[in-house]
Order: structure tokens, then sequence, then C-alpha cells
């Protein structure tokens, strides 16, 4: 998230399930859990910032869909029964990837995944990789 203003915000929107990602390093984030797990609809799903940090087996725990974001790569894939997505990022435009989320139906399966994309803000302000951020 990067700031408590933005769970304060989308709470005021409806539920929201975070997890800590890489830059929620101030005191604020010690709340965060690493993952979580969640039931929507008919399907279990499993929590986490990056998909390289998975240590579990989604398939053997019972999870149906498995959610991660550290990329900011929006995609969709499956392995072993288990769908895999990245909804990208809502936040500043990261290298030249699309500003995205992803709606997903998970009232019913084959699960229903939709990237929506965003405009940026006028003025959006990019980040400068030579500040040393790390992206």
């Amino acid at each position: 998230m990067g700031r408590p203003e933005i769970l304060s915000d989308l709470r005021a929107l409806a539920r929201v399930v975070a997890v800590r990602g890489n830059i929620d390093t101030e005191g604020w984030a010690a709340g965060l859990p690493m993952t979580a797990s969640v039931e929507a609809g008919s399907a279990r799903i499993y929590v986490l910032h990056n998909l390289h940090e998975l240590d579990c087996d989604p398939a053997a725990r019972g999870f149906d869909i498995v959610i991660s974001g550290h990329s900011h790569k929006p995609g969709k894939s499956e392995r072993g029964g288990v769908t895999y997505l990245n909804p990208g990022s809502a936040g500043p435009r990261r290298f030249r990837l699309p500003v995205t989320l992803a709606r997903l139906d998970a009232s019913r399966a084959p699960w229903v995944v939709e990237f929506v994309p965003l405009t940026p803000a006028i003025g959006e302000v990019r980040p400068n990789r030579s500040a040393g951020l790390d992206y």
C-alpha cells in the first residue's frame, strides 16, 4: 500500500483484505499479515504479496485461487487446478506496465477475471528510479 490512508480510503468503499508488501515497512504496517486466506462465493483464496514467497501447496490446502502482486504485471494463469492472479497495480505506473485492477467473479467456477485499466490522474507523479526507490 505504501501509506495507511490508502487502506482507510478503500475500507470506506468495501471490505478489504490486505497483506504487507515490500514497501510497507513503517510502524503502521506491522499489523498487516504476510498472508491471508478468504472465502468469496464458492472460492477459497490465498493472498500474499510476492508469489515467489509462496510457502505452501495451494491445491493441497484446498485453495482455488492465489492472488499476489509484487511484479505489478497483470496476469492470470492456472496450474494444478489453482488459478493464479496478479491484478497489476492501481497505484503509480511502474516501469511501462499498465495501471490496472482485477475484478474476480468467484460466484461460480470457472472463475471469471476481468482486468480493468485505470486512467492515471492528471499530473500523475511517476517514481524516479534514480532516487533509490525499490520498484
